[in-house]
């Protein structure tokens, strides 16, 4: 639905520039400035999820991951470098561990060490005896989603529209950046 909005938009913004000016040439640039609108946009969105991630649970990971029961952080290390970081959140209301914050150092990937970081969330939530481990991602590539459902996750729900911390959500951000939402779920035993 949003996608067809947006398409839209920007359809009747590129026409209603040649009905208003009745210029080929400006007509002709209406697509790179909303282009360049989007860029802008996404950029603002995504630097300002960066800026609130800094300064919430990755600006103090002991606080938010190591002392509470039930949490816990990995950092992947090959040759002396950092090349990726997983954290399991325990969520004592439902009895489930959030895996949260997977990242790997793209020069890196495809190598299987999200794969082995993802299998150390569900050692760490079988060992804790948690009933299952749950996820939420932004990820746009498949091959985070194939790795997901590799490791046992199915895809439980999501949304098309999906605001991401630190976002103004004002209307040019709403219009301009859209990320989907994708929420997993591993069943480890019945409660």
């Amino acid at each position: 639905m949003f996608i067809t909005y947006r398409l839209f938009f920007f359809l009747i913004s590129i026409v209603m520039c040649f009905v208003v000016t009745k210029s080929l040439a400006l007509t002709c640039c209406a697509p790179f400035l909303l282009m360049g609108a989007r860029y802008f946009y996404s950029h603002k969105v995504i630097h300002s999820y960066l800026a609130c991630a800094l300064h919430t649970d990755m600006a103090d990971i002991e606080e938010y991951y190591m002392k509470p029961t039930g949490s816990c952080f990995w950092v992947a290390v090959l040759e002396g470098q950092v090349v990726g970081i997983v954290a399991a959140q325990g969520r004592e209301d439902d009895n489930t561990v959030e895996l949260r914050r997977m990242s790997v150092d793209s020069r890196f990937r495809g190598k299987g060490i999200a794969k082995l970081l993802g299998r150390r969330v569900l050692e760490f939530a079988m060992h804790n005896n948690y009933a299952a481990v749950v996820l939420g991602t932004t990820a746009v590539k498949m091959a985070a989603h194939k790795l997901y459902e590799s490791l046992g996750f199915r895809r439980t729900g999501g949304t098309e529209d999906y605001m991401l911390p630190g976002m103004s959500r004002s209307p040019q951000e709403r219009l301009f950046f859209q990320i989907r939402y994708q929420r997993y779920r591993l069943q480890l035993r019945e409660e």
